[in-house]
């Protein structure tokens, strides 16, 4: 085998992954097609590129479980988690970056990295089985080319569902007179989010157009599989009326400073970038027209003359059933010297996507280096995604997941001083999914970092 390792697609998989090899002595032959080529939905020539949110969602590593994978990923050495810290902008308990700012640094530590060699081309085939070690971690937007050489090498058993991108306005342009600032509960800083507020009529208003709006037509061939934690407005507003209420418009923990009356419905907006000139609107993800978006987004009071720095879109994401066609360490059953990383293994999330891309990167270099990794526990977070990527209870309904604690091993309670059984409840039971996680990552990670 070779002492080097291919990486196609420097997406948030693919960088960590790359990241992860060189630092541990392993040559890599990074592969990105940009600038020469972009999917629909990618705007930029910078690597690790985030093209919907620019959240990596909550940063709590006590009592949340994509936290606890952000901590996990830091004191792992992660790149993804370095570089998100540095860009970090205010967005309450939330982890959320400068999206340029986030790719930018990503980009640069890569290009410095002297074991890592970047090669600006497009792959449109996959290696032979006496090539080189490969992680492929071209995304979900993998090129055509190369979708189609996958679907070829594992006999068509690929999914796919449609994620949505939200909408970003120019801070400037929204009215104050009616947007306030304030985090819900008062969580973080103030200023982390701009809210909105609607009238009981406003809302009812706002999803009626939602619900008659001219959306972006699929090809015939096509049928729409969306993933339930990106689904587009419009799309949760044609599930009932009122699920906005219980999704992104909530109305819980926020006081309107305009005035005595309770909102019936609430418009979040983030900050995008670190200046904080753009605001990203939360759980706005849509499939609208781009004329349908300026007009019923301007429905909501404060964005009534809003300018759209980037309107909403809609991409196909393509992912494979991992548990029928990959080993423990992410090998393809029929031609081991190709790996899959990021979501078009199966997982779902920038922080999920990176991660595996840090396991990939771990395994590949033991592999060089001729030695049986060792698979982190399945009480950590880390361990867990992976997990969830070999379940073969039901291969044929495998979905995409964000990380979370319902996939990690059953933990009840305790056996206290007195001999009594104590039954974890709520941020205790959190707490302890992710105390008990902490101490087997660093249990394991002394024995990875011996690899």
């Amino acid at each position: 085998m070779s002492e080097y390792v291919q990486i196609i697609g420097a997406g948030l998989a693919g960088s960590e992954a790359a990241w992860q090899l060189a630092k541990r002595g392993i040559k890599v032959k990074l592969f990105e097609m940009k600038p020469s080529k972009f999917s629909p939905a990618h705007k930029s020539e910078n690597f690790a590129e985030l093209v919907c949110s620019n959240s990596l969602r909550a940063d709590d590593f006590l009592h949340n479980a994509v936290g606890l994978m952000h901590e996990e990923m830091r004191r792992f050495g992660s790149l993804i988690m370095e570089c998100a810290d540095k860009t970090r902008v205010p967005a309450g308990g939330a982890l959320a970056v400068d999206r340029d700012g986030f790719s930018a640094l990503v980009t640069q530590k890569l290009r410095l990295e002297p074991n890592i060699e970047i090669i600006e081309r497009e792959i449109t085939e996959l290696p032979k089985e006496n090539e080189a070690l490969t992680i492929i971690s071209a995304g979900p937007l993998a090129s055509p080319s190369l979708i189609n050489a996958i679907l070829q090498k594992i006999e068509q058993k690929s999914l796919s569902f449609y994620d949505a991108i939200a909408p970003v306005v120019y801070k400037d342009s929204i009215d104050f007179s009616k947007a306030w600032y304030q985090s819900r509960y008062d969580k973080g800083d103030m200023s982390d989010y701009i809210n909105c507020p609607l009238s009981k009529e406003q809302y009812y208003d706002f999803v009626e157009a939602l619900l008659d709006a001219e959306t972006m037509p699929f090809h015939d061939f096509e049928k729409p599989r969306y993933f339930d934690g990106c689904l587009p407005i419009e799309v949760m507003a044609e599930r009932g009326k009122d699920t906005l209420l219980f999704g992104p418009m909530k109305p819980v923990g926020l006081t309107n400073p305009h005035s005595d009356e309770r909102p019936y419905a609430v418009v979040q907006l983030r900050q995008d970038n670190k200046e904080d000139t753009l605001r990203n609107i939360v759980g706005f993800q849509t499939k609208m027209k781009h004329g349908e978006q300026e007009r019923i987004f301007r429905k909501i009071p404060g964005l009534e003359n809003a300018e759209f720095a980037r309107l909403g879109g809609i991409h196909r994401n393509t992912f494979i059933k991992s548990p029928l066609l990959l080993d423990e360490f992410l090998r393809l059953k029929v031609q081991p010297n190709l790996m899959f990383a990021g979501q078009i293994s199966g997982c779902e999330g920038y922080v999920e996507s990176a991660n595996v891309g840090m396991s990939a990167g771990y395994f590949a270099a033991c592999i060089i280096k001729g030695r049986t990794p060792v698979l982190p526990p399945v009480t950590t977070a880390t361990g867990a995604m992976l997990a969830h990527l070999r379940d073969t209870t039901n291969p044929d309904d495998f979905q995409p997941m964000n990380i979370n604690f319902g996939i990690f091993p059953t933990i009840q309670g305790e056996i206290t001083a007195n001999g009594k059984f104590h039954k974890f409840k709520g941020a205790e039971r959190k707490e302890a999914y992710c105390q008990r996680a902490l101490t087997d990552f660093e249990n394991w990670k002394v024995i990875a970092d011996a690899e």
